[in-house]
């Protein structure tokens, strides 16, 4: 869920109080919002006094105060707006669910556990649940009577499964809060709400780091946003697409470039993310994940589009419509072993998804996908296809591996390009 809650949200309604005193007349301007976090960051990490006012600022936007309360909403507009801007590149919907939609949902989960008899309250009154096989428990409330982390994950889990009855719950994050999510998930067990054989795991992911192998930041070490990093791949791959152009190597014109090299230069941070299993570490870097040979989206979209012009072709100079060999039933006859590999390479679509939907790891598609591409590959090189006596068989087989070249791009979040 979105983090819109929380001691950072105490921190930076202070900051703002403090700050911009004025704030509710004149509206400053924080569309920068990590100047603004790290700016209060460093209040809170330098003066006592600044963080314990922000503790309790905590409590009061729990408890629903009205200026707090202000505040929060300021800043929440804020962030989605920046949001929004990373949504719209990666075409990701989102249904917000944050940590704050939880809240009025915490007091009744704390009171569920406290009359099945495994709360505990600690010294000093923190009320904590703890799990066989973890020194360490899940504190559902805070010693000053706020919430954290703990308490917002257990009602999530409860909503999930009461509310909206899941039968499967996926939480993503990295891999460091494993332990967490395996203390939630076996005390959801333990208190019996999961009855009914629901299935509730957890994905960890690695860092991203840079070539030298730390983690990935500027040159000036400040942590790469999203947004600037999607931008930058568009921009070099739209740098190449001109290129390309002055050579006569692509089949686009010039007022297509910028779209194409969105698809392509999104499609490429996507593709170099979920092609690698979700736990381990990666380097980044723009010139892997943007060539145009090996396991790339670009190399793929290459690829389909080489595909994507045969079956063009065939329709524009033979008149021979591939959609329509489909409706009419023409028979796909396998004759050559490139067309055998090919058709082999497509089958095992099935396979793929069923071993992704059990493991949950995008990698598997990717693979399918590269394979697929690299027979194509071999098969448009050994095998004509246009103006020869097995046309319209070759013709269903580039359309077979092209749909399913398609299918894989969609469930990757990959746009489609015809032409490169």
């Amino acid at each position: 869920h979105v983090g819109d809650w929380g001691t950072q949200f105490g921190m930076l309604i202070q900051y703002l109080k403090e700050e911009y005193p004025d704030f509710a007349d004149t509206m400053p301007n924080i569309t920068d919002l990590t100047a603004f976090y790290k700016a209060a960051k460093q209040r809170f990490d330098d003066d006592p006094e600044f963080k314990k006012t922000s503790q309790l600022n905590v409590v009061a936007l729990q408890s629903g105060d009205k200026e707090s309360m202000a505040i929060w909403k300021l800043l929440c507009d804020v962030s989605r707006g920046e949001f929004k801007k990373v949504y719209d590149r990666l075409d990701v919907t989102v249904y917000e669910c944050g940590e704050s939609f939880y809240n009025d949902k915490i007091p009744a989960v704390v009171e569920e556990f406290e009359k099945a008899g495994i709360l505990k309250v600690e010294d000093g009154g923190a009320k904590c649940v703890f799990v066989e096989g973890y020194s360490f428990p899940l504190m559902l409330q805070k010693s000053d009577g706020g919430y954290g982390y703990d308490s917002t994950d257990m009602a999530a889990l409860k909503h999930r499964l009461f509310t909206l009855k899941a039968d499967r719950i996926i939480v993503i994050t990295d891999y460091s809060q494993s332990d967490h999510f395996v203390l939630c998930n076996t005390a959801a067990k333990d208190i019996g709400w999961v009855s009914k054989g629901q299935r509730l795991q957890h994905i960890g992911f690695g860092t991203v780091n840079g070539e030298d192998g730390t983690r990935f930041k500027t040159r000036s070490g400040e942590t790469v946003r999203l947004v600037d990093l999607l931008d930058e791949a568009v921009r070099r791959m739209e740098e190449s697409l001109v290129s390309r152009m002055k050579e006569g190597k692509v089949k686009i014109s010039e007022d297509e470039i910028h779209e194409v090299a969105e698809a392509i230069g999104y499609g490429a941070v996507k593709y170099f993310d979920l092609s690698r299993k979700p736990r381990s570490d990666y380097k980044f870097s723009y010139d892997d994940m943007l060539d145009t040979k090996g396991n790339t989206a670009v190399y793929l979209l290459y690829a389909r589009a080489r595909f994507e012009s045969i079956m063009a072709n065939a329709k524009e100079q033979y008149g021979v419509d591939v959609e329509e060999l489909v409706m009419n039933g023409e028979p796909l006859i396998i004759t050559h072993p490139s067309e055998r590999n090919l058709a082999l390479q497509v089958s095992t679509f099935s396979d793929t998804i069923e071993e992704t939907l059990d493991d949950l790891s995008p990698y598997h598609i990717c693979d399918y996908v590269y394979g697929v591409s690299i027979a194509a590959a071999d098969f448009a090189t050994k095998c004509r296809v246009l103006d020869s006596p097995e046309m319209k068989s070759r013709l269903l087989l580039c359309y077979a591996a092209t749909m399913a070249m398609r299918q894989c791009f969609d469930l990757l979040g990959i746009r489609h390009v015809k032409r490169i």
